[in-house]
């Protein structure tokens, strides 16, 4: 995928169906990448989750089409997504500061989101540090949620997960049943075949043994890993890779993801060092 073109194909789909209902899986396949993926890099090359970017400019047109036309607030609050007048005039308060009705007086003061649009500059002269690696089949023992991918949900949902799972001792269970103690991992699953809205997540331990109650065993595929070392606090250094991994190193890079899943590598120790090491894989595949 290209994605500097496959965001703007995502941008151009969304401004020509503002007024419509919005489908995140054809805004995704419009960028050619998969649901989860296609969030996932257009919060960090936008800066703002898909859904607040939907809403902020169906808002935008609602304030002029009610400041500009005789439309009833009715109308203009279904065309732009909303069920009734109630919910769309909460929604454009918080984003104009004034209700719908006071949209039509003179001198009335609205807030405008223009659309975004994909500019090429000169960005970049960062160093990373990575290494390619083929790494045969290996399985892992994990405790797994699903996340949603609507609103970008996500962002704040593995977080909470990650708290609970250190809180109730799964991942002290994980550690203990593991060969291997230099990594806990949170693998990121591609959208689920039958379910473009939702995807897996695992907190996870490296593993060869039997089943265990409450956990399931997955066997991630013989691959070629691309794999970043991050070194830094916790969350803005894992947040900082990310960036530049999608603004920088694959647009100029010969290899693409294969979007399956991608997985966070952490070592113990405090996260809020600023000597905390993490690690980014990622399946890779040559464009």
């Amino acid at each position: 995928m290209d994605w500097i073109h496959g965001i703007q194909s995502a941008l151009d789909y969304i401004e020509s169906h503002i007024a419509d209902e919005l489908d995140y899986a054809e805004i995704s396949r419009a960028a050619a990448c998969s649901g989860v993926y296609f969030q996932r890099i257009f919060g960090v090359l936008c800066g703002i989750p898909l859904g607040e970017y939907i809403r902020s400019r169906r808002l935008t047109l609602a304030g002029s089409e009610l400041s500009a036309t005789s439309a009833r607030v009715i109308d203009v609050a279904l065309k732009y997504g909303y069920e009734n007048p109630e919910s769309f005039a909460r929604a454009f308060a918080k984003f104009h500061g004034i209700s719908p009705s006071e949209a039509r007086r003179d001198g009335s003061r609205l807030r405008s989101f223009s659309p975004l649009s994909v500019q090429i500059i000169l960005k970049g002269g960062s160093y990373m540090d990575y290494k390619i690696i083929e790494k045969p089949a290996f399985k892992v023992l994990e405790k797994v949620e699903r996340h949603s991918i609507v609103d970008s949900e996500g962002v704040n949902t593995i977080p909470e997960f990650w708290m609970r799972a250190h809180s109730n001792g799964t991942v002290a269970r994980l550690l203990s049943l593991t060969s291997d103690k230099s990594f806990i991992y949170g693998i990121c699953y591609g959208n689920q075949p039958t379910d473009t809205k939702s995807f897996d997540y695992g907190i996870a331990a490296i593993y060869d043994g039997p089943e265990v109650e409450g956990f399931r065993i997955s066997e991630i595929p013989a691959r070629t890993w691309m794999v970043f070392e991050c070194v830094g606090p916790m969350p803005e250094a894992m947040t900082s890779i990310w960036h530049k991994l999608c603004s920088e190193f694959f647009p100029t890079s010969d290899y693409q993801p294969t979007y399956e899943m991608d997985i966070e590598a952490y070592t113990a120790g405090s996260m809020n060092a600023a000597d905390y090491h993490s690690e980014v894989w990622i399946p890779i595949v040559k464009k």
